[in-house]
């Protein structure tokens, strides 16, 4: 195993999101003598709320900008010394990314080349002893599984959207960083996140929030497409285990062994439901309707997560039992949440104390 990295100040792109958020909070907590910096866009994901535990920490500061702003950049990892950069920062919705892939290329691989080309100047200035650059990736820069098989670090790249073409991107990007430059970066690949805090348009968190208001439950195609689901918090002890024991220039998939046909996921969410709202039996499947299929999905993904067990000694701690109940005890807790981010409010809110991007 190699020497442990023992992070000083962090610069995290994205950390107001799904995922960033959740990380940062981990990664606060356990880590109280390092400043954390989270530069995030505030697009429609972006919420503060999500880090209402860390505002008032004087270890974080929070700044809105856009990571293709080179100078903006260049003048954070400056200023606040960063020895670390964990960048999540992305556009994420598949669906979207159909009908409007030019800001899944400009934020996923002109973003990511613009986070790479500052850090590395930062690095080569001599500014700090050591540097980490660590790449959140998805499974979905795979492409699509058979019945059978899981995705490994050596699996050929082979993306299906324009939002893992973009994902792709970045990470090859980064790739050519350490293999051009010897510039020390990580790279991670992720399956399915859950858990809290997560946007109301995945699949997870819209069927609890459809299902509370009693409002159809879409289903692409047949609802047979499988995917491995990961609790969040065991992402973010992950990436931190990555970042701190990982060896420069490697690649580590981080999965939940855990997978599921999207139809199972609907109808457990479901049951679950029946029992916490105390509805008839099966009265919320019947909410459920098949629509059609998205251009491009993908049949199935699910990782093999030996490496990082076998060098890093990280698996998951969560059940997806343990962790799914905790999720929709979280939303059916957290409605005034769920509220200001399906309408928008907090949207207003940020541009009137930020102003427009």
């Amino acid at each position: 195993m190699p020497d442990t990295f023992i992070p000083r100040a962090v610069l995290v792109t994205g950390g107001a999101g799904f995922i960033g958020s959740n990380f940062i909070n981990h990664f606060m907590a356990g880590n109280p003598g390092c400043r954390v910096v989270n530069l995030d866009c505030l697009t429609y994901a972006g919420n503060l709320e999500n880090l209402k535990g860390v505002e008032n920490n004087p270890a974080y500061r929070f700044v809105r900008g856009d990571i293709c702003d080179a100078a903006l950049v260049a003048k954070l990892l400056a200023e606040e010394k960063i020895d670390t950069v964990v960048h999540f920062a992305a556009e994420s919705h598949v669906d979207r990314s159909i009908t409007g892939p030019e800001i899944f290329v400009r934020t996923n691989v002109l973003g990511t080349q613009v986070l790479l080309e500052e850090s590395r100047r930062h690095r080569e200035a001599g500014a700090v002893p050591a540097f980490r650059y660590l790449q959140v990736s998805t499974d979905e820069v795979y492409g699509s599984l058979g019945s059978t098989g899981y995705f490994t670090e050596e699996t050929p790249l082979a993306p299906n959207s324009p939002y893992s073409a973009s994902k792709a991107g970045g990470d090859l990007l980064v790739r050519a960083y350490h293999e051009t430059y010897g510039f020390p970066t990580l790279n991670t690949r992720c399956s399915n996140n859950y858990g809290p805090y997560h946007f109301p348009e995945k699949l997870i968190p819209l069927m609890i929030h459809n299902i509370i208001a009693r409002k159809p439950l879409p289903v692409y195609g047949d609802g047979l497409n499988v995917r491995d689901w990961l609790h969040v918090k065991d992402h973010s002890a992950a990436i931190e285990t990555v970042l701190k024991q990982g060896r420069p220039g490697a690649t580590y998939n981080i999965g939940g062994n855990n997978e599921w046909k999207n139809i199972d996921i609907v109808n457990l969410v479901c049951d679950l439901l029946d029992m916490k709202l105390e509805r008839a039996p099966g009265e919320n499947r019947r909410l459920i309707t098949f629509v059609k299929d998205r251009p491009g999905h993908d049949r199935r993904y699910a990782i093999d997560a030996s490496k990082i067990k076998g060098e890093l000694g990280w698996e998951p701690s969560y059940t997806f039992e343990r962790g799914i109940a905790e999720t929709i005890d979280w939303y059916l807790a957290n409605q005034e949440w769920v509220r200001e981010v399906t309408s928008g409010a907090y949207r207003d809110y940020y541009e009137k104390q930020y102003g427009e991007r």
